[in-house]
Protein backbone atom coordinates (compact mmCIF):
# COMPACT_ATOMS: atom_id res chain seq x y z
CA UNK A 1 0.00 0.00 0.00
CA UNK A 2 0.98 3.61 -0.97
CA UNK A 3 1.41 6.55 1.28
CA UNK A 4 -0.70 8.46 -1.14
CA UNK A 5 -3.79 6.72 -0.47
CA UNK A 6 -4.46 8.39 3.08
CA UNK A 7 -3.59 11.56 4.59
CA UNK A 8 -3.27 12.31 8.44
CA UNK A 9 -6.23 11.94 10.78
CA UNK A 10 -6.41 14.94 11.91
CA UNK A 11 -10.52 16.06 12.16
CA UNK A 12 -9.55 19.73 10.77
CA UNK A 13 -7.62 17.65 7.53
CA UNK A 14 -10.49 15.33 6.65
CA UNK A 15 -13.33 16.97 3.98
CA UNK A 16 -16.86 15.22 3.10
CA UNK A 17 -17.94 16.19 0.07
CA UNK A 18 -21.59 17.73 -0.32
CA UNK A 19 -22.47 14.44 -2.62
CA UNK A 20 -20.73 11.65 -0.89
CA UNK A 21 -22.03 8.39 -0.55
CA UNK A 22 -20.79 4.69 0.77
CA UNK A 23 -22.93 2.28 -0.90
CA UNK A 24 -23.66 -0.68 1.67
CA UNK A 25 -24.78 -3.05 -0.77
CA UNK A 26 -23.80 -3.74 -4.59
CA UNK A 27 -26.38 -2.03 -6.85
CA UNK A 28 -28.86 -4.07 -8.76
CA UNK A 29 -28.25 -5.07 -12.34
CA UNK A 30 -29.45 -7.34 -14.90
CA UNK A 31 -25.66 -7.17 -16.64
CA UNK A 32 -23.40 -10.14 -14.96
CA UNK A 33 -20.16 -8.97 -13.25
CA UNK A 34 -16.77 -11.32 -13.54
CA UNK A 35 -14.22 -8.63 -12.18
CA UNK A 36 -14.72 -6.27 -10.04
CA UNK A 37 -11.58 -3.62 -9.46
CA UNK A 38 -11.36 -1.19 -6.86
CA UNK A 39 -8.83 1.70 -6.93
CA UNK A 40 -8.25 3.09 -3.69
CA UNK A 41 -7.88 7.11 -4.37
CA UNK A 42 -6.76 9.73 -2.38
CA UNK A 43 -4.84 12.86 -3.84
CA UNK A 44 -3.99 10.62 -6.76
CA UNK A 45 -4.72 12.89 -9.65
CA UNK A 46 -1.43 12.51 -11.32
CA UNK A 47 -0.72 8.96 -11.94
CA UNK A 48 -4.98 7.52 -11.23
CA UNK A 49 -5.68 7.73 -15.17
CA UNK A 50 -3.07 5.54 -16.25
CA UNK A 51 -4.13 2.99 -13.57
CA UNK A 52 -7.73 3.33 -14.61
CA UNK A 53 -6.94 3.34 -18.38
CA UNK A 54 -5.12 -0.41 -17.93
CA UNK A 55 -8.20 -2.05 -17.23
CA UNK A 56 -10.42 -0.36 -19.75
CA UNK A 57 -10.82 -2.67 -22.51
CA UNK A 58 -11.04 -5.93 -20.26
CA UNK A 59 -14.53 -6.75 -21.14
CA UNK A 60 -18.72 -5.68 -20.78
CA UNK A 61 -18.33 -8.06 -17.53
CA UNK A 62 -16.09 -5.64 -15.29
CA UNK A 63 -16.74 -2.80 -13.23
CA UNK A 64 -14.15 -0.25 -11.69
CA UNK A 65 -15.07 1.31 -8.41
CA UNK A 66 -13.38 4.28 -8.02
CA UNK A 67 -13.11 4.98 -4.33
CA UNK A 68 -12.57 8.85 -3.25
CA UNK A 69 -11.40 8.51 0.33
CA UNK A 70 -11.54 12.13 0.95
CA UNK A 71 -9.03 13.66 -1.57
CA UNK A 72 -8.40 17.18 -1.46
CA UNK A 73 -6.91 17.52 -4.96
CA UNK A 74 -8.39 17.12 -8.12
CA UNK A 75 -9.08 12.99 -7.90
CA UNK A 76 -12.33 13.23 -7.22
CA UNK A 77 -13.33 15.89 -10.51
CA UNK A 78 -11.09 13.32 -12.39
CA UNK A 79 -12.94 10.31 -11.16
CA UNK A 80 -16.65 12.17 -11.63
CA UNK A 81 -15.23 12.66 -15.05
CA UNK A 82 -14.04 8.70 -15.80
CA UNK A 83 -18.08 7.87 -14.85
CA UNK A 84 -19.38 10.68 -16.62
CA UNK A 85 -18.03 9.13 -19.72
CA UNK A 86 -17.92 5.73 -19.10
CA UNK A 87 -21.21 5.20 -17.13
CA UNK A 88 -22.02 1.41 -17.43
CA UNK A 89 -18.09 0.39 -16.54
CA UNK A 90 -17.23 3.13 -14.05
CA UNK A 91 -18.64 3.98 -10.74
CA UNK A 92 -17.57 6.42 -7.97
CA UNK A 93 -18.15 6.34 -4.32
CA UNK A 94 -17.10 9.58 -2.45
CA UNK A 95 -15.91 8.84 1.11
CA UNK A 96 -14.37 11.03 4.09
CA UNK A 97 -10.83 9.92 4.50
CA UNK A 98 -11.10 6.56 5.86
CA UNK A 99 -7.27 5.08 4.72
CA UNK A 100 -6.55 2.66 2.16
CA UNK A 101 -8.65 -0.17 4.59
CA UNK A 102 -11.42 1.78 4.61
CA UNK A 103 -11.23 2.97 0.98
CA UNK A 104 -10.79 -1.05 0.37
CA UNK A 105 -14.37 -2.49 2.51
CA UNK A 106 -16.03 0.72 0.93
CA UNK A 107 -15.73 -0.75 -2.70
CA UNK A 108 -16.06 -4.66 -1.27
CA UNK A 109 -19.61 -3.76 -0.19
CA UNK A 110 -20.52 -2.25 -3.55
CA UNK A 111 -18.81 -5.10 -5.54
CA UNK A 112 -21.22 -6.49 -8.19
CA UNK A 113 -18.72 -9.01 -9.24
CA UNK A 114 -18.12 -12.29 -9.21
CA UNK A 115 -14.38 -12.26 -8.47
CA UNK A 116 -12.25 -8.94 -6.54
CA UNK A 117 -9.31 -7.48 -7.30
CA UNK A 118 -7.64 -4.45 -5.33
CA UNK A 119 -5.23 -2.20 -7.92
CA UNK A 120 -3.26 0.46 -6.26
CA UNK A 121 -3.97 3.97 -7.86
CA UNK A 122 -0.24 4.45 -9.13
CA UNK A 123 0.07 1.39 -10.03
CA UNK A 124 -0.96 -0.70 -13.31
CA UNK A 125 -2.01 -4.08 -14.81
CA UNK A 126 -0.62 -5.28 -18.05
CA UNK A 127 -3.22 -5.66 -20.89
CA UNK A 128 -2.68 -8.94 -22.40
CA UNK A 129 -2.17 -10.75 -18.82
CA UNK A 130 -5.17 -9.15 -17.96
CA UNK A 131 -7.25 -10.99 -21.45
CA UNK A 132 -5.74 -14.03 -20.08
CA UNK A 133 -6.92 -13.97 -16.64
CA UNK A 134 -10.58 -12.36 -17.84
CA UNK A 135 -11.02 -15.48 -20.23
CA UNK A 136 -9.90 -17.95 -17.46
CA UNK A 137 -12.23 -16.14 -14.82
CA UNK A 138 -15.27 -16.69 -17.43
CA UNK A 139 -14.05 -20.48 -18.26
CA UNK A 140 -14.79 -21.44 -14.41
CA UNK A 141 -17.78 -19.49 -14.23
CA UNK A 142 -19.25 -21.17 -17.97
CA UNK A 143 -18.23 -24.39 -16.51
CA UNK A 144 -19.25 -23.58 -12.50
CA UNK A 145 -15.91 -24.63 -11.20
CA UNK A 146 -15.82 -23.37 -8.19
CA UNK A 147 -11.84 -21.58 -7.79
CA UNK A 148 -12.05 -19.13 -4.47
CA UNK A 149 -8.77 -17.68 -5.31
CA UNK A 150 -6.37 -16.93 -8.79
CA UNK A 151 -2.40 -15.97 -8.21
CA UNK A 152 -0.41 -13.93 -10.84
CA UNK A 153 2.80 -12.90 -10.96
CA UNK A 154 3.32 -8.91 -10.23
CA UNK A 155 6.75 -7.10 -10.88
CA UNK A 156 8.30 -4.50 -8.51
CA UNK A 157 8.52 -1.32 -10.69
CA UNK A 158 11.74 0.54 -8.89
CA UNK A 159 10.95 3.62 -11.10
CA UNK A 160 13.47 6.05 -9.57
CA UNK A 161 16.34 3.02 -10.37
CA UNK A 162 14.73 1.74 -13.52
CA UNK A 163 14.91 -1.56 -12.22
CA UNK A 164 12.12 -3.99 -11.96
CA UNK A 165 11.94 -7.77 -10.10
CA UNK A 166 9.50 -10.38 -11.11
CA UNK A 167 7.85 -11.98 -8.56
CA UNK A 168 6.59 -15.60 -9.24
CA UNK A 169 5.10 -18.74 -7.80
CA UNK A 170 6.52 -21.51 -9.90
CA UNK A 171 8.23 -23.84 -7.48
CA UNK A 172 5.14 -23.37 -4.90
CA UNK A 173 2.40 -23.74 -7.03
CA UNK A 174 1.12 -26.20 -10.02
CA UNK A 175 0.25 -23.80 -12.87
CA UNK A 176 -2.66 -23.60 -14.77
CA UNK A 177 -4.34 -26.49 -12.69
CA UNK A 178 -7.56 -25.69 -10.58
CA UNK A 179 -5.92 -27.19 -6.98
CA UNK A 180 -6.63 -27.56 -3.18
CA UNK A 181 -4.21 -26.57 -0.55
CA UNK A 182 -2.92 -30.93 -0.71
CA UNK A 183 -0.91 -29.73 -4.04
CA UNK A 184 0.46 -26.51 -2.46
CA UNK A 185 4.03 -27.27 -1.98
CA UNK A 186 6.59 -25.08 0.07
CA UNK A 187 6.50 -20.88 -0.93
CA UNK A 188 10.47 -19.75 -1.18
CA UNK A 189 11.40 -16.17 0.41
CA UNK A 190 9.61 -13.53 -1.06
CA UNK A 191 6.52 -15.70 -2.38
CA UNK A 192 4.13 -14.61 -0.47
CA UNK A 193 1.16 -14.52 -1.82
CA UNK A 194 0.16 -10.73 -1.59
CA UNK A 195 -2.75 -7.97 -2.85
CA UNK A 196 -0.76 -7.62 -5.86
CA UNK A 197 -0.60 -11.35 -6.90
CA UNK A 198 -4.34 -11.82 -4.99
CA UNK A 199 -7.45 -12.24 -7.10
CA UNK A 200 -10.68 -13.88 -5.21
CA UNK A 201 -13.82 -14.84 -5.42
CA UNK A 202 -15.76 -11.51 -4.28
CA UNK A 203 -17.85 -14.27 -1.38
CA UNK A 204 -14.98 -15.57 -0.19
CA UNK A 205 -14.22 -12.56 1.05
CA UNK A 206 -17.15 -11.48 2.81
CA UNK A 207 -17.79 -14.81 4.10
CA UNK A 208 -14.34 -15.04 5.63
CA UNK A 209 -15.81 -11.57 7.98
CA UNK A 210 -13.24 -9.43 6.80
CA UNK A 211 -13.35 -6.22 7.79
CA UNK A 212 -10.06 -3.84 7.38
CA UNK A 213 -9.14 -1.33 10.17
CA UNK A 214 -9.15 2.31 9.18
CA UNK A 215 -6.64 4.83 9.56
CA UNK A 216 -3.86 2.32 9.31
CA UNK A 217 -1.29 1.32 6.84
CA UNK A 218 0.20 -1.90 5.50
CA UNK A 219 -3.99 -3.50 5.70
CA UNK A 220 -3.58 -5.30 2.30
CA UNK A 221 -1.50 -8.02 4.31
CA UNK A 222 -4.77 -8.29 6.47
CA UNK A 223 -6.94 -8.10 3.45
CA UNK A 224 -5.35 -11.48 1.59
CA UNK A 225 -4.23 -13.46 4.64
CA UNK A 226 -7.85 -13.56 7.03
CA UNK A 227 -9.59 -15.30 3.70
CA UNK A 228 -6.96 -17.94 3.32
CA UNK A 229 -8.84 -20.62 5.42
CA UNK A 230 -12.26 -20.13 3.22
CA UNK A 231 -10.42 -21.03 -0.06
CA UNK A 232 -10.73 -24.45 -1.10
CA UNK A 233 -9.89 -24.53 -4.62
CA UNK A 234 -7.22 -22.05 -6.22
CA UNK A 235 -5.46 -21.55 -9.55
CA UNK A 236 -2.09 -20.09 -10.39
CA UNK A 237 -1.54 -18.75 -13.94
CA UNK A 238 2.04 -17.70 -14.18
CA UNK A 239 1.17 -13.96 -16.44
CA UNK A 240 2.93 -10.94 -15.16
CA UNK A 241 -0.44 -8.82 -14.37
CA UNK A 242 0.30 -6.33 -11.65
CA UNK A 243 3.46 -3.46 -11.79
CA UNK A 244 3.80 -2.21 -8.62
CA UNK A 245 5.24 0.96 -8.47
CA UNK A 246 7.73 1.70 -6.08
CA UNK A 247 10.73 3.96 -5.08
CA UNK A 248 8.95 7.45 -3.92
CA UNK A 249 10.29 8.67 -0.55
CA UNK A 250 6.47 9.36 0.50
CA UNK A 251 5.68 5.78 0.23
CA UNK A 252 4.07 4.21 2.88
CA UNK A 253 6.75 0.93 2.31
CA UNK A 254 9.52 3.48 2.39
CA UNK A 255 11.91 2.49 5.30
CA UNK A 256 11.59 6.00 6.97
CA UNK A 257 8.07 6.25 6.35
CA UNK A 258 7.63 2.32 8.22
CA UNK A 259 9.62 3.38 11.08
CA UNK A 260 7.85 6.47 11.75
CA UNK A 261 4.64 4.01 11.36
CA UNK A 262 6.11 0.94 13.65
CA UNK A 263 2.52 1.24 16.02
CA UNK A 264 0.35 0.57 12.58
CA UNK A 265 2.90 -2.09 11.57
CA UNK A 266 2.19 -3.80 14.67
CA UNK A 267 -1.57 -3.07 15.01
CA UNK A 268 -1.64 -5.18 11.21
CA UNK A 269 0.67 -7.86 13.23
CA UNK A 270 -1.79 -8.02 15.99
CA UNK A 271 -4.76 -8.91 14.22
CA UNK A 272 -2.79 -11.66 11.47
CA UNK A 273 -2.05 -13.58 15.06
CA UNK A 274 -5.87 -13.06 15.64
CA UNK A 275 -6.80 -14.43 11.82
CA UNK A 276 -4.21 -17.20 12.54
CA UNK A 277 -5.71 -17.78 15.91
CA UNK A 278 -9.24 -17.57 15.93
CA UNK A 279 -10.32 -20.79 14.04
CA UNK A 280 -10.80 -23.71 16.71
CA UNK A 281 -11.36 -26.28 14.13
CA UNK A 282 -7.87 -28.45 12.30
CA UNK A 283 -6.83 -27.05 9.36
CA UNK A 284 -5.32 -28.46 6.31
CA UNK A 285 -1.73 -28.71 7.28
CA UNK A 286 -0.17 -27.16 4.02
CA UNK A 287 -2.53 -23.96 4.87
CA UNK A 288 -1.11 -24.16 8.37
CA UNK A 289 2.17 -24.04 7.21
CA UNK A 290 1.47 -21.35 4.88
CA UNK A 291 -0.23 -18.96 7.11
CA UNK A 292 2.57 -19.96 9.81
CA UNK A 293 5.48 -18.72 7.60
CA UNK A 294 3.67 -15.72 6.09
CA UNK A 295 3.45 -14.28 9.99
CA UNK A 296 6.35 -15.43 10.67
CA UNK A 297 7.83 -13.00 7.87
CA UNK A 298 5.72 -10.16 9.35
CA UNK A 299 6.34 -10.88 13.16
CA UNK A 300 10.23 -11.01 11.69
CA UNK A 301 9.18 -7.69 9.54
CA UNK A 302 7.81 -5.59 12.98
CA UNK A 303 10.58 -6.75 14.86
CA UNK A 304 13.23 -5.52 12.15
CA UNK A 305 11.40 -2.16 12.77
CA UNK A 306 11.34 -2.18 16.28
CA UNK A 307 15.43 -2.84 15.92
CA UNK A 308 15.91 -0.19 13.52
CA UNK A 309 14.56 2.74 15.40
CA UNK A 310 16.04 1.35 18.68
CA UNK A 311 14.31 3.24 20.80
CA UNK A 312 12.67 2.30 24.08
CA UNK A 313 9.14 2.76 22.74
CA UNK A 314 10.09 0.90 19.86
CA UNK A 315 11.59 -2.36 21.51
CA UNK A 316 8.05 -2.05 23.95
CA UNK A 317 6.12 -2.33 21.19
CA UNK A 318 7.93 -5.35 20.12
CA UNK A 319 7.74 -6.77 23.51
CA UNK A 320 3.96 -6.03 23.68
CA UNK A 321 3.75 -8.12 20.15
CA UNK A 322 5.05 -11.13 21.73
CA UNK A 323 3.26 -11.05 24.81
CA UNK A 324 -0.03 -10.33 22.77
CA UNK A 325 1.14 -13.86 20.66
CA UNK A 326 1.43 -15.71 23.85
CA UNK A 327 -1.83 -14.68 25.41
CA UNK A 328 -3.45 -16.24 22.27
CA UNK A 329 -1.70 -19.04 21.97
CA UNK A 330 1.57 -19.90 24.07
CA UNK A 331 2.13 -23.07 20.94
CA UNK A 332 2.05 -20.47 18.10
CA UNK A 333 4.54 -18.50 20.46
CA UNK A 334 7.14 -21.50 20.82
CA UNK A 335 6.93 -22.49 17.09
CA UNK A 336 7.49 -18.67 15.81
CA UNK A 337 10.29 -18.82 18.09
CA UNK A 338 11.50 -21.20 16.46
CA UNK A 339 11.25 -19.87 12.97
CA UNK A 340 14.30 -19.59 11.15
CA UNK A 341 13.15 -16.16 10.23
CA UNK A 342 12.34 -14.60 13.73
CA UNK A 343 14.78 -17.12 15.45
CA UNK A 344 17.71 -13.97 15.59
CA UNK A 345 15.21 -10.78 16.16
CA UNK A 346 13.76 -12.66 19.01
CA UNK A 347 16.45 -12.70 21.32
CA UNK A 348 18.07 -10.29 23.21
CA UNK A 349 21.86 -10.80 21.80
CA UNK A 350 22.88 -7.61 20.27
CA UNK A 351 24.74 -9.51 17.72
CA UNK A 352 22.18 -11.99 16.32
CA UNK A 353 19.91 -9.15 16.29
CA UNK A 354 22.73 -7.47 14.20
CA UNK A 355 23.46 -10.21 11.76
CA UNK A 356 19.33 -10.53 11.05
CA UNK A 357 19.53 -6.61 9.95
CA UNK A 358 22.21 -7.21 7.71
CA UNK A 359 19.95 -10.15 6.74
CA UNK A 360 17.06 -7.83 6.03
CA UNK A 361 19.25 -5.42 4.18
CA UNK A 362 20.19 -7.91 2.03
CA UNK A 363 16.54 -9.25 0.56
CA UNK A 364 16.00 -5.77 0.86
CA UNK A 365 18.93 -5.13 -2.21
CA UNK A 366 17.18 -8.90 -4.19
CA UNK A 367 13.76 -7.95 -3.80
CA UNK A 368 13.32 -3.83 -4.03
CA UNK A 369 10.39 -3.66 -1.91
CA UNK A 370 10.91 -0.51 -0.21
Amino acid sequence: MKANLEKPAEPTEVTQRENSSEPEKPVETDRPITLSFVIPCYNSQDYMDACVSSMLGAGDDTEIIIVDDGSTDKTAEKADRWAEHMPDTIRVIHQENAGHGGAVMAGLRAARGKYFKVVDSDDWLDRVALNLLMARLRMFIAHKQRVDLVVCNYVYEHILTGSRKVIRYINALPMNRIIGWNQVRRFGVGQNILMHSAVYRTEVLRESGLELPKHTFYVDNIFVYQPLPYVKKMYYMPVNLYHYFIGREDQSVNEKVMLGRLDQQMRVTRLMVDAFTQHDEPRNPHLERYMEGYLALIVTASSIFSILRGDREALNMRDDMWKHIESRSEKLAKRLRRHPLVWGVSLKNPAVRSTQVKLYRLAQRLYRFN
